[in-house]
């Protein structure tokens, strides 16, 4: 027990110095240099956070099944702690008006994002945790797309986080993409009615909205969820998106940032609008299937690899006791 606690101090401690020091040295060198170091620093997490490790390919396993081998398993395993290590560096980049970092970044579809907001009525950008998101839409915002993020962030409602983590996380983390944003996240915390309303507004204000819909519901939110095709199975998801874009008339398009193999380079790629003139579920069903797709073509972005409890609240794996049990009847079965 006393290594485990200690595991987990040192854990916490090298994060912090990491993301406070270390990463902000990285950001002013040239990127080859500051990415590469980045990419060692994430085949050493790797190697160390065996429990994280094992976790993140056993789910990799149970969501692909026999879709990835033995060996792609391992290598989206070491590439996912590669981009988790990357991504602070593009946090620390977002300096001097994002300027360092739009270098290293190519917007493809740029012109629907102008033809949408040509329209007059704002555009609605969906994405997923995926890659460098929230570096993305900070940097969208800086390239003279006014941005708000529908989003919660992390460390606000991480239960086991210290009082000081909290502030420390909101000082390294938030600060940094908040103020390369037009507002303020709009947060939907559970008993948050006015979400939409103030989505609503940004939009009327013909501005970019970002919503990350693959966020797992809080348990309050449970009852809002639609089950839609995700990963090969059936994820719950809230589809306030739809409605929201059925109500304001915004276009939905969808955007999604892909780090290139040299580490340094990436690529926004921005989708001309969904159709939306569907029925709700049949359009919030066409989102999920671009993130799914997404994720399957490039599975080390997605960040939930590494979680069950979130991979099950989607419903995408079962949780630990489930498979306990599953695993023993299994035994059973075979004995």
């Amino acid at each position: 027990m006393g290594d485990s606690h200690a595991s987990r101090l040192f854990r916490t401690a090298e994060g912090a110095a990491y993301w406070a020091v270390v990463a902000p040295a990285l950001a002013r060198l040239p990127a080859i240099a500051g990415y590469r170091i980045a990419c060692w620093r994430g085949d050493w997490l790797c190697r160390r956070h065996v429990a994280e490790r094992t976790e993140l390919a056993r789910n990799l396993r149970q969501v692909f099944g026999a879709e990835l081998s033995p060996e792609s398993v391992q290598d989206v395993t070491q590439e996912w702690f590669r981009l988790s290590s990357c991504e602070a560096v593009d946090v620390k980049r977002l300096r001097r008006g994002a300027r360092p970092l739009q270098r290293l970044v190519e917007i493809r579809g740029r012109e629907h994002l102008e033809a949408a907001l040509a329209a007059g009525k704002g555009a609605i950008l969906c994405s997923a945790h995926f890659g460098s998101f929230d570096s993305a839409f900070s940097m969208l915002n800086a390239c003279g797309f006014p941005v708000t993020t529908i989003g919660r962030w992390q460390h606000k409602y991480t239960a086991s986080l210290s009082t000081a983590e909290r502030r420390f996380w909101a000082l390294v983390y938030a600060k940094p993409l908040q103020r390369l944003r037009h507002r303020p996240n709009i947060e939907p915390w559970p008993g948050r009615f006015d979400v939409a309303t103030r989505a609503a507004a940004a939009l009327r204000a013909n501005e970019v909205v970002t919503v990350s819909i693959d966020a797992p519901p809080l348990d309050s939110d449970l009852a809002r969820t639609v089950e839609v095709p995700f990963l090969g199975r059936r994820a719950r998801l809230l589809p306030g998106i739809v409605t929201l874009a059925q109500l304001t008339g915004a276009p939905v398009l969808v955007g999604f940032l892909y780090r290139s193999a040299d580490y340094c380079h990436q690529v926004l790629e921005i989708s001309p609008p969904l159709p939306a003139g569907d029925e709700p579920a049949s359009a919030f069903g066409r989102c999920a299937a671009e993130v799914s797709a997404a994720i399957t073509r490039n599975p080390a972005h997605w960040r939930y690899w590494a979680s069950t409890a979130d991979l099950a609240t989607l419903g995408l794996v079962l949780p630990e006791p489930d498979r306990s049990a599953a695993a023993a009847s299994s035994v059973v079965a075979m004995n």
